[in-house]
């Protein structure tokens, strides 16, 4: 049996609902293999980030070198990276393996609203990572902070989208979750010609934690398998739509989101289907 193979680097999230334990749910969800380079390590719960240690950035790079080396990777998703010398090195590490495609998403601030990644580090992000990055995946605060506009419309979502395009990525997405107040939540897609959207429903939902890293891994994970970008998207999109719906109700505060709800609809399990988180 061949499986496509995926690298995953980022943050751990000692909750399980986010970070590199979501992301491995998200990939293996959606038929492929992760392996991961872990960043920082983050002491959380559905009620917030309490500590972070960062990893030294060599042995992030160490962890890379390993993995592709003996497994191979077929595509690569980044997450927390948490300072700027870590980033250089995950940016040197992409560069001498060419690990490509590359999907980034560009973790800031916690939902709790912890920063995940020093101020300082902006810079070495849009400057070091976006240029190598096959697409980018930031929601509305993310795609705010890259590119200096503020977003309210649909309209503003392209005009950043078009923005942060300019500093190297391939493709753009930004995510609609939190853009504008209508029945549906609208991802803006943009390629340096020509913007694309996709659409679902808009959920009240309280149990959204983990949404950003299960929504670019699954992309990274379709890439993997093959899929061009659109269609990646269009599977994420419906993926993480549904992860939403039946969040988890865990713990005191935001559960996360579901990634094995669609194996599970699937399987039959649980019987009568899940209630919405």
């Amino acid at each position: 049996m061949t499986i496509a193979r995926v690298l995953i680097i980022a943050g751990s999230d000692s909750g399980g609902g986010a970070g590199i334990q979501a992301d491995l749910k998200a990939v293996s969800a959606r038929g492929a293999f992760g392996m991961t380079a872990i960043t920082a390590l983050t002491a959380q719960s559905t009620t917030g980030v309490t500590g972070v240690v960062e990893i030294d950035p060599a042995f992030v790079a160490q962890q890379i070198d390993d993995v592709v080396v003996d497994i191979g990777v077929d595509a690569t998703k980044t997450g927390m990276l948490a300072s700027a010398a870590i980033i250089a090195a995950v940016a040197d590490r992409v560069r001498a393996h060419r690990l490509d495609p590359l999907v980034v998403d560009p973790v800031m601030i916690a939902k709790s609203g912890a920063p995940l990644l020093h101020a300082d580090a902006v810079g070495a992000l849009k400057a070091e990572l976006l240029p190598l990055a096959t697409i980018v995946t930031p929601n509305r605060h993310e795609a705010e902070a890259l590119s200096g506009l503020t977003i309210h419309t649909l309209d503003d979502a392209r005009a950043t989208a078009r923005a942060i395009h300019a500093l190297g990525p391939r493709y753009v997405v930004v995510k609609g979750g939190h853009v504008g107040d209508g029945p549906e939540a609208v991802d803006v897609l943009f390629d340096g010609a020509s913007f694309r959207a996709f659409h679902a429903e808009r959920l009240d939902a309280r149990h959204t934690h983990g949404t950003g890293c299960m929504f670019a891994s699954a992309i990274a994970a379709e890439l993997a398998k093959g899929a061009a970008i659109d269609d990646a998207l269009a599977v994420a999109k419906g993926f993480i739509t549904l992860a939403i719906r039946h969040g988890l109700a865990l713990g005191r505060g935001v559960g996360p989101a579901n990634p094995l709800a669609e194996l599970y609809a699937q399987a039959g399990w649980p019987p009568g289907g899940f209630e919405s988180g």
